[in-house]
């Protein structure tokens, strides 16, 4: 993981003008104690666009966020890797 890390790293800082806005996106199972361990990871969580799934068994999330730097943008992914079940695309 830490060479996908260093990577990731290294295409942001590429021609990036700091700050900047950033869109993530993430897809998890429709569960409200999964939602609010998503919605910690950002300053402003009433930013956060929500759809279903069909079904609503799983819920996407799209937030934009003003970001500093790259590894402001990596430390909120590394503390979504510990939400259990979540997909970052």
């Amino acid at each position: 993981m830490s060479d996908n890390i260093e990577k990731f790293r290294e295409l942001l800082s590429k021609n990036t003008v700091w700050p900047m806005v950033y869109y993530f996106k993430f897809i998890i199972h429709n569960n409200q104690q999964k939602l609010d361990q998503v919605k910690e990871l950002f300053a402003d969580p009433s930013s956060i666009t929500y759809n279903t799934s069909r079904d609503i068994k799983f819920i996407s999330l799209s937030c934009k966020q003003l970001m500093p730097d790259a590894e402001s943008i990596i430390a909120i992914y590394e503390k979504a890797n510990l939400v259990d079940g979540l997909i970052a695309l």
